[in-house]
């Protein structure tokens, strides 16, 4: 039988940090420094926005990422916006003229292909087991573990995934746990794991402890 999905809601934030002071004394620390959990407000209304979105973000600053995630916006009408179908229509040149890479063009025309053909379906992804949603996602050029788990999180609002490929964390968890070297992924979740099932909410605190926005980059 398949298990249900679990997604995270308003009152599940509450519920999540009285279960992280609870069982982490230095997660407990986090929050009280910080206050309610905010990750709510970073959740992507629409999932191919969000897909193409992590595909601009791969490895650029927030500032380079927005202006070209915004002149990209800009090549499509106001109306019917940037689908799906419109970027499979467009012509590539004009992507890189956007501020694309190659590479990032090659990228977002197979990602619109195969939602076009019905490949990837984004609703089905809604229902989907977390593992399930990372398999579909990486079979996509260009979208990486790192972009499958921000959309888990940031998407999906799924509970309890822990980015381990993402340097922030990486750095914050070195920090907060006071470790003279950057943590293993094994070592991560080790430290994680009383944290189940809230790791998202988790890994939202360590981003806010070292001051690093939770933005969508590979």
């Amino acid at each position: 039988m398949t298990e249900p999905v679990l997604l995270l809601r308003p009152a599940d934030y509450r519920r999540a940090c009285r279960h992280l002071t609870a069982s982490d004394p230095v997660m407990a620390s986090i929050i009280d420094r910080h206050g309610a959990c905010g990750m709510g407000r970073f959740k992507r209304a629409d999932p191919y926005r969000a897909l193409v979105e992590a595909i601009v973000w791969q490895q650029l600053s927030t500032k380079a990422a927005a202006t070209i995630y915004g002149r990209l916006l800009a090549l499509f009408p106001a109306d019917g916006g940037m689908t799906p179908a419109a970027v499979g229509k467009i012509r590539r040149d004009r992507l890189r003229r956007a501020g694309l890479s190659w590479a990032k063009v090659d990228y977002v025309k197979d990602l619109s292909a195969k939602v076009n053909r019905g490949t990837l379906d984004l609703a089905a992804l809604e229902r989907a087991s977390d593992d399930d949603v990372v398999a579909a996602l990486t079979a996509v050029k260009g979208i990486g573990r790192w972009s499958a788990d921000m959309f888990l999180m940031f998407r999906l609002g799924r509970p309890d995934v822990l980015p381990v490929g993402d340097l922030g964390i990486v750095k914050a968890m070195q920090k907060a746990y006071r470790m003279r070297k950057r943590p293993t992924a094994k070592r991560m979740f080790q430290i994680a794991e009383p944290w189940r099932p809230y790791r998202s909410v988790a890994s939202w605190y360590l981003w806010e402890s070292t001051e690093n926005a939770p933005v969508v980059r590979e």
